[in-house]
């Protein structure tokens, strides 16, 4: 009896084991044939620098002026609102996006002008196709989350690209995505959607953001980077693709399931401090985001602010 029970018992294991590398074949064959898809974008053009008024550079020194400005805009646009540097690295040379056995190890490429880098000669449309559309020179999809940066505007794109090509260059060959196997099945199966999948590719950009000023309209193209965690409707939930560690990302609309009991000096205390009105401290991600977010204005801050009260009452998300 107890060899029969054994032998039924090896053949079931026998069985999901077969079942478990079918399944392992088909998510490594239909993740690779996503990732090896290519898409086509619009082609757009701006300058760089950019010159706020529209007034174009007439001399050299007006050149310098207007590269001058577009850095100083273009820096604090990575070091409080885009967050460039948290894939990227600090210098801009390469960084950490996803180390996980499970998931895989995804590394943030070489931005710099050093040997391995993946942006030296990148035009206007490429710039825009890789950060806006999460499309490679190649044609194939990045896993940038671009949809985050689809509200970009042409001068703040071009002032980053000022910002970019004026970092010491850094020789750093960063390794090709690798996936495991739950990064392959959550790819394969959609779990994790390509930014490529997610954007209109022939949609026009704004080509300046709204005035600096605490207004909805301001706040509105803040929030924009808010929707990759928090959701289009910033109802939060679970962050589609992130480590499997962070907790639901929390609910931002203004009713009692959001931040709708705070008040502006709540919600700067947690963007500048990273504590929640009742002291407690946040936790990763946001966490990490308050390192760009303690930079922000004040004047953002509230523009940001005054949006989130705007938004429509939402219960908590579900993905």
């Amino acid at each position: 009896m107890g060899m029969k029970v054994l032998k039924i018992l090896g053949i079931v294991i026998g069985l999901l084991l077969v079942v478990a590398l079918g399944v392992y074949s088909w998510a490594s064959f239909a993740a690779g044939k996503k990732l090896s898809n290519t898409y086509a974008a619009h082609t757009v053009d701006f300058p760089v620098p950019f010159v706020v008024g529209g007034q174009k550079a007439r001399s050299a020194e007006s050149g310098d002026r207007a590269r001058a400005d577009a850095l100083e805009r273009g820096r604090h646009l990575v070091t409080a609102r885009y967050g460039c540097g948290e894939c990227h690295g600090s210098n801009f040379g390469g960084g950490v996006m996803i180390d996980n056995a499970a998931i895989g190890r995804v590394l943030g490429p070489n931005l710099t002008s050093g040997k391995g880098s993946v942006t030296v000669g990148y035009t206007p449309a490429e710039w825009d196709r890789i950060v806006r559309h999460g499309i490679r020179r190649n044609g194939t999809p990045a896993l940038m989350p671009s949809q985050d940066f689809q509200e970009m505007t042409d001068q703040e794109l071009s002032d980053i690209v000022v910002v970019l090509r004026s970092q010491a260059p850094v020789d750093n060959e960063v390794a090709p995505l690798k996936l495991g196997p739950v990064g392959k099945m959550l790819i394969a199966t959609g779990k994790l959607p390509l930014s490529a999948d997610l954007i209109p590719h022939d949609k026009r950009h704004a080509v300046s953001p709204p005035e600096t000023k605490a207004t909805i309209e301001f706040g509105r193209h803040l929030a924009a980077t808010c929707t990759g965690c928090h959701q289009a409707d910033l109802s939060g939930g679970t962050i589609v693709g992130g480590d499997p560690s962070w907790p639901a990302a929390a609910n931002l609309t203004p009713g009692p399931a959001g931040i709708g009991g705070w008040s502006l000096a709540d919600f700067t205390r947690a963007l500048r401090e990273g504590k929640r009105p009742d002291g407690t401290a946040l936790r990763q991600p946001m966490a990490n985001v308050t390192t760009y977010t303690r930079k922000m204005t004040g004047t953002e801050l509230e523009a940001l602010w005054s949006y989130l009260r705007s938004v429509p009452v939402r219960k908590d998300g579900k993905v």
